[in-house]
């Protein structure tokens, strides 16, 4: 048995080293099979990744990888002070871009709307002025905030063809809350180019799932019981996936205490302010990974209630809500379909 720690989404563009979000993946191996289970580890985005995979393709594609994900951080970093994600956020008006850079713009784009801006990538100056972003500063009074809400405008950034325009030169993005999961999609689709059918892909907390592990059982993940400062990870439930992608958001390991009061890392991008309320945790289980990703930022804005009835009207995603039940104690929301694949550890 392989335990495999996995490292928060939160390090991949924003704060290196830091965790709010950890789970745990179990995959089974046995000297017994004639096939061998391949396992892949690495550093990327200012974070790791773990890539197993097993099947008649016995090729280790740790160095094709390796360059896509460079690539990747060459695209949408915002570390990286030679990507096209900074380069853009330093210009002012328009800027060439790749394909990474289209296709997950595009798709915080659909996230975006369907979640009526909760997820919005232009977020990054609130994120920065409340100390968890990438340029961090220490004013955070009420004039300064209803100054920086003003550059919380995706609708002001529009991309044709390959170029990328914003209306507004101050504003920045800051992909963070997709890009990791998307990273997770492109492996994914490589692996299975290459008729890879049974791979388990994890980079910094994102997972993705295809078919069984080497002993022909669902892959198994571990989600964290939400404890502030808890050295040792404690498992609140186990889901197993077979097809499909899985990511969490947390406000319960990033966070700071400044006068008494706790400031969550989750900013609210239409009040300016971090979010207040009993969820703790979400992960969303869906097809894709940058999707899984997106929805689960957005439900740590919304909070639970809200999250509840948007999965309501949006049955196809599978969604673990972890939340404080106001008497000292966790209580979870699952969607009925993915009540099939959890465990709750109680």
């Amino acid at each position: 048995m392989i335990y495999i720690v996995k490292h928060s989404k939160y390090s991949a563009f924003r704060i290196f080293g830091l965790f709010f979000l950890g789970s745990l993946v179990f995959a089974c191996s046995s000297s017994q099979n004639k096939q061998e289970n391949i396992v892949l580890e690495g550093y990327t985005q200012g974070t790791t990744y773990r890539i197993s995979y097993w099947g008649n393709n016995q090729i280790n594609y740790q160095r094709a990888i390796d360059s896509i994900l460079i690539a990747f951080d060459n695209s949408l970093s915002t570390y990286n002070k030679k990507s096209i994600l900074t380069k853009f956020n330093n210009s002012d008006t328009l800027l060439v871009v790749d394909d990474f850079f289209i296709l997950v713009f595009n798709s915080s784009k659909k996230i975006y709307h369907q979640t009526n801006g909760a997820f919005n990538p232009t977020v990054t100056h609130l994120v920065n002025a409340w100390g968890f972003g990438f340029k961090n500063t220490e004013k955070t009074d009420s004039l300064s905030i209803d100054s920086l809400l003003k550059l919380v405008d995706f609708d002001a950034v529009t991309i044709k063809n390959d170029t990328v325009f914003k209306s507004k030169k101050e504003l920045m993005l800051d992909f963070n809350a997709i890009a990791q999961g998307y990273s997770v999609d492109v492996v994914a689709n490589f692996l299975e180019e290459n008729e890879i059918e049974n791979y388990l892909i994890e980079i910094g907390g994102e997972l993705r799932a295809k078919g069984n592990n080497i002993n022909g059982n669902l892959w198994r993940v571990g989600i964290d019981k939400p404890i502030e400062n808890q050295e040792n990870r404690v498992l609140k439930a186990i889901v197993n996936i077979g097809n499909g992608a899985l990511a969490t958001s947390g406000n319960y390991r990033k966070f700071y205490e400044k006068n008494g009061q706790k400031f969550s890392h989750t900013i609210n991008p239409k009040t300016g302010y971090p979010v207040r309320h009993s969820l703790l945790s979400a992960t969303v289980v869906t097809k894709d990974c940058a999707s899984a990703d997106a929805l689960a930022t957005a439900f740590m804005v919304l909070g639970l209630e809200e999250s509840k009835v948007w999965l309501e009207k949006n049955s196809e995603i599978d969604a673990l809500l972890i939340y404080d039940d106001g008497k000292g104690g966790l209580a979870t929301f699952i969607t009925p379909t993915l009540e099939k694949m959890v465990e709750i550890i109680e």
